[in-house]
């Protein structure tokens, strides 16, 4: 059974009908206040902490006066870009008196099904967790058309869980788990505890959203469920309007839990590893021996390199006898990594013209 308070890192999904009042469309500030302490106090106890939160369509279309009601593509982007602002704003004021760092991440569908973004936001997430801060991210609706849009922040915040290499997601709802059927319609829907499995039957009870304002009903909380447990991240649905949503988390509030089969490091290994290599990359002794101590690969460690390969390509690392030591994720295209190959992380700059990553393969992007 998962527990908030064991989490490593925990990725947070706010909804706008929880962050926005439905009657004035401002922000519900004492709400806020609240989830900011809930943060505070996660991170108090070691967990890294992504925030997913939408809500700034709902704050930019009050400023503008957009009224109620769907709006044209175009007004909506408007919104967006007025209310993304003030949104980073708020959670800016809320965390700060608690000593934390906020930083804005905008994301389109496109950045997680392209690898090359998406190891470019894995990267980002992990660089800014590993200096304590706390990411606010949200879909770029400024610039996502639908046919690059998640549609909703259930399946983002799910995205955001395994790119983040997350163990625990947190949706707060606005209902209190997973039932068995429209607890608002049937009262004899039950909610469940615990599902380890989403089997048909499970499937086949998911419902639609009711609220004013947001867009996931309980079929993409399923779809997001799927996603996060297949990458080894438990999953959570709990209402979320109480001013201390993560602490009543803790303190026994109704909670559905998805269990996952593994965790989110060993899934990451077993995708790479059914990955088609496009390249190789021969290593050095010495670069051997640090692999087999759980080291990263250093451009500095690699003799050869054939093949053409992209950055993010799967690519086959070789001994220097020749002989397969596993697979991993490259940082570099084949024509950087040939340049730069035997070279130190001091000299990277000077070879290729432009900063690179010091690691050519991440240990975390590796199979032996």
């Amino acid at each position: 059974m998962a527990a908030l308070e064991t989490a490593r890192c925990l990725v947070v999904k706010i909804g706008s009908a929880l962050l926005v009042d439905q009657t004035s469309g401002a922000l519900r500030q004492d709400w806020l206040k609240g989830l900011a302490q809930d943060v505070a106090d996660a991170r108090a106890r070691g967990s890294d902490v992504i925030l997913v939160s939408s809500g700034s369509i709902a704050l930019g279309r009050r400023v503008l006066g957009l009224g109620t009601g769907p709006l044209p593509l175009e007004q909506a982007q408007a919104a967006a870009a007025v209310g993304q602002i003030r949104l980073a704003r708020a959670y800016e004021e809320v965390l700060a008196p608690h000593g934390q760092t906020t930083a804005q991440v905008l994301v389109t569908l496109e950045d997680s099904t392209d690898r090359r973004r998406y190891l470019n936001t894995r990267a980002t997430l992990g660089t800014l967790l590993g200096l304590g801060v706390t990411p606010i991210v949200n879909e770029n609706d400024t610039i996502a058309t639908d046919e690059i849009r998640y549609g909703d922040n259930d399946r983002l915040a799910a995205q955001v869980a395994v790119m983040a290499g997350a163990d625990q997601l947190v949706l707060l709802s606005d209902v209190d788990g997973f039932y068995s059927a429209n607890p608002a319609i049937d009262p004899e829907a039950r909610r469940f505890d615990v599902i380890d499995e989403i089997t048909p039957e499970i499937e086949a009870m998911a419902g639609d959203a009711v609220s004013g304002i947001s867009k996931g009903g309980m079929k993409t909380k399923l779809l997001a469920a799927r996603t996060a447990t297949d990458a080894g991240c438990a999953m959570a649905i709990t209402e979320g309007s109480r001013l201390r949503p993560l602490q009543g988390l803790i303190d026994g509030a109704p909670v559905t839990w998805f269990l996952p089969r593994t965790d989110p490091l060993a899934a990451r290994k077993h995708w790479i590893a059914a990955m088609k290599p496009r390249g190789e990359i021969t290593v050095d002794p010495g670069a051997h021996a640090a692999l087999s101590r759980g080291k990263s690969l250093l451009p500095a460690g690699i003799t050869d390199v054939s093949g053409q390969f992209g950055r993010g390509d799967p690519v086959a690392i070789l001994g220097p006898d020749g002989q397969s030591l596993g697979k991993g994720l490259t940082r570099y295209t084949a024509a950087e990594a040939r340049a730069i190959r035997g070279k130190r992380s001091a000299e990277i700059a000077d070879v290729l013209g432009y900063p690179g990553r010091a690691v050519l393969v991440h240990r975390d992007d590796m199979v032996l």
